[in-house]
């Protein structure tokens, strides 16, 4: 039988562990920028995607809201009103509706506040930051 010696290993140094620590931290930083990269670029257009559909189903939305205006207007002038009056009619309903939508948007507005707590806490967050 042949006589083996036992394998040599070697005993990593300090230095070497330090450097093959940041070494790797660097490429897991790398990789991870890498990853959030990629998963940026799907979301990116998927949402790209999403705002030329929306864009799309509003357009069709206005469409079909002049349709059905329309549709409206030809309605009224079955009762025997005059076209011009009925168009008037459908115009007045939605300058009425916008006027409602706009009061009750306002309404809303006014009961906005600012973030009142969270600012004080803030200025509390910079006064000890300063202090230290």
């Amino acid at each position: 039988m042949a006589h083996r010696e036992p394998a040599v290993t070697e005993e990593a140094t300090i230095g070497k562990l330090v450097v093959d620590a940041s070494r790797d931290v660097s490429n897991l930083i790398q990789s991870e920028i890498a990853l959030a990269k990629s998963e940026l670029r799907i979301s990116v257009k998927a949402g790209g995607i999403s705002i030329g559909l929306f864009a799309a189903a509003a357009f069709l939305g206005l469409l079909a809201v002049i349709m059905i205006s329309i549709a409206f207007a030809y309605f009224l002038h079955m009762t025997g009103l005059d076209l011009a009056w009925c168009y008037l009619i459908v115009f007045g309903a939605y300058l009425l509706l916008a006027g409602l939508l706009g009061a009750i948007g306002v309404r809303m507005v006014k009961k906005v506040k600012a973030p009142e707590r969270a600012i004080e806490q803030a200025k509390e967050n910079k006064l000890l930051l300063k202090r230290n």
